[in-house]
């Protein structure tokens, strides 16, 4: 479910997408050939199509992302290999043993 929400959003994204670059601003685009007249064979203008297509598509994707923020897979469920990483970043590393004062067999050459 998670992941056809996913594609969805995308699809949505790139249908947005394109109607918003099909519209031109401040009235432009494809409305331009229609603006002398408000129906064309019983349809609206393509500027209030493409409107409310954008309202739409805005509108269902806001949705969409709401659903997918209520079925996203929760992190309660801890992957073994990610237990195993923790557990050895938490180990606790072995010292070194600490180095004797003096070689033995060497002079001391800083003594003098």
């Amino acid at each position: 479910m998670f992941y056809a929400l996913i594609i969805l959003a995308i699809i949505i994204c790139v249908l947005l997408a394109f109607l918003v670059l099909i519209q031109e601003p401040k009235g432009g685009g494809l409305t331009s050939g229609f603006a002398g007249s408000n129906n064309i064979m019983g349809v609206q203008r393509t500027g209030d199509f493409l409107e409310k297509g954008t309202w739409t598509l805005i509108i269902s994707l806001m949705v969409i992302v709401l659903l997918i923020n209520i079925v996203i897979p929760k992190g309660g469920q801890k992957n073994s290999e990610a237990e195993e990483i923790q557990r050895q970043i938490n180990k606790a590393v072995p010292t070194a043993p600490a180095a004797p004062a003096t070689i033995p067999g060497l002079k001391d050459t800083t003594k003098k």
